[in-house]
C-alpha cells in the first residue's frame, strides 16, 4: 500500500526531498510558486539580466509520479497539512521545508518566475543608471552583490557599512585577509564597525540620490542602496501550535534524525531547523539526504538510522564576480582555505545552475 509523503515548500531542501522519494510514495509538494528559484544565483541575476532566467527551474518536470500543489499551508497538524486555499492534505509522513525569507535581491519576492524576473530587470535599470551604490551588510551577501555589481560596472562608487567589527568572524585568518585583499582590488569600500544611524529615505533597490549618517557620524551620499541583512524564518502557519512550539526566532526543534520533536513521522529541513549552523543551502540538501533516507526506510517497514550533526567549523564559498572570491571547507585534517580558482569551479562560474537543470530535468545553455 503506498503511503502519502507532504512536503511544505519546494526551495533547496523540500524539491530535494520530493525527488527522491517520487518513485516510492505518494509526494505531495506544496509550493506557491511556479518555479523553483536558485537564490544562490540572485545576485548575478540582478547585474546581469540576460543570465537571469537561468535561476528559475519551473516544478512541472520534477516529480514523475507525485504531485505539485500551488498553495500555501495555513495550519500543520500531526495529521496532515490546511491549505490557504481551504483544502486538507492528509499525510503518513511531513516535511517541513518552509525556509526562510530574506531582503530583496537576494530572494526574489514574487510568487511568478516572469513577475520576479520583471522585478530584477526594473531594478536593474535603476542600478546601471546609478553611480554611487551604498550596501548595508557585510555579510556574505552584501559582499557577494558588490563584487557581481563590480564585475559589470567597473566604474560604480561602492561601499558596503556594517556594524559588525570584522568580516566573517569565525573563519581562518588567512581567508578573511584574501578578502580584504580582492575587495580592495576591487575598489570595493568597507566602513565596519559603523551601521546606518537611520535608513536611507529611498526604498531599497530604487533610484534616488540620498546622504546618510554612519553611527559613526560619517555621511554616505549614493544614489541607490540595498538591504543586505534580515533573514526571517518563514513559519507562521505553525503559529497555532497544533504541531509543535517553535523558538523565540521562529525555528522548529529536531533530533538528530531531523524528526521534529515528538513526532516520529514529522521531519524538518533546511531554514526552518533549530540547529547551531548557518543558513545555507548546502546545509539544507544535505538535511534533505537525511530525511530522504529515514523516509525511505520507513517505508521499507525497516527503523530509520540517518543522523544529522551540525558541523562545529563553519564552511563558504563566497564568490566575487564569476572568478574571484574565497573559501573554507572541511578537509579530514580540518578546515582550509580554498583559492579563488576553486570557489569559482564549484560556484562562481555558473552558481549551481547545471545541478538543479539536472534535478528539475531542463537544459541550461551559458
Amino acid at each position: 500500500m503506498s503511503r502519502t509523503v507532504v512536503v511544505i515548500g519546494g526551495g533547496y531542501g523540500g524539491s530535494a526531498v520530493a525527488k527522491a522519494l517520487d518513485a516510492d510514495a505518494d509526494v505531495v509538494l506544496v509550493e506557491p510558486r511556479d518555479a523553483f528559484v536558485n537564490a544562490a544565483a540572485s545576485l548575478r541575476a540582478l547585474a546581469r539580466p540576460d543570465w537571469a532566467p537561468a535561476m528559475f527551474f519551473p516544478y512541472d518536470r520534477l516529480l514523475a509520479r507525485g504531485r505539485v500543489l500551488r498553495d500555501r499551508a495555513s495550519s500543520v497538524d500531526p495529521g496532515g497539512v490546511t491549505l490557504a486555499s481551504g483544502g486538507r492534505v492528509d499525510a503518513d509522513f511531513l516535511v517541513l521545508a518552509t525556509g526562510s525569507a530574506y531582503p530583496y535581491p537576494a530572494k526574489p519576492e514574487a510568487e511568478t518566475a516572469e513577475a520576479a524576473l520583471e522585478h530584477l530587470r526594473r531594478t536593474h535599470k535603476e542600478l546601471a543608471d546609478a553611480e554611487r551604490v551604498l550596501i548595508a551588510g557585510a555579510g556574505p551577501v552584501g559582499l557577494e552583490l558588490a563584487g557581481e555589481i563590480r564585475a559589470v560596472w567597473p566604474g560604480k562608487d561602492l561601499t558596503v557599512v556594517d556594524p559588525a567589527a570584522r568580516l566573517l568572524p569565525g573563519f581562518l585568518p588567512e581567508v578573511r585577509q584574501d578578502l580584504h585583499r580582492q575587495l580592495d582590488a576591487a575598489r570595493i569600500g568597507l566602513r565596519l564597525g559603523t551601521g546606518l544611524a537611520a535608513p536611507p529615505a529611498t526604498d531599497p533597490g530604487r533610484a534616488g540620490s540620498f546622504t546618510v549618517a554612519t553611527t559613526g557620524g560619517e555621511e554616505i551620499t549614493a544614489d541607490i542602496w540595498f538591504r543586505a541583512h534580515g533573514v526571517r524564518i518563514d513559519s507562521g502557519y505553525l503559529a497555532d501550535g497544533r504541531l509543535t512550539t517553535r523558538t523565540p526566532r521562529g525555528e522548529v526543534p529536531v533530533t538528530e534524525t531531523l524528526n521534529v520533536r515528538g513526532h516520529d513521522h514529522v521531519y524538518a529541513v533546511g531554514d526552518l531547523t533549530a540547529l547551531p549552523e548557518a543558513k545555507m543551502a548546502a546545509h539544507a540538501m544535505r538535511h534533505a539526504e537525511v530525511v530522504a533516507g529515514n523516509i525511505a526506510a520507513r517505508l521499507r517497514g525497516e527503523r530509520p538510522t540517518a543522523t544529522y550533526r551540525p558541523s562545529a567549523e563553519p564552511m563558504i564559498l563566497l564568490p566575487i564576480g564569476s572568478r574571484g572570491g574565497v573559501g573554507q571547507m572541511l578537509t579530514p585534517d580540518g578546515p582550509a582555505a580554498v583559492p579563488a580558482a576553486t570557489v569559482a569551479e564549484y560556484k562562481g562560474a555558473d552558481l549551481f545552475t547545471g545541478r538543479f537543470a539536472e534535478q528539475f530535468g531542463t537544459v541550461r545553455s551559458g
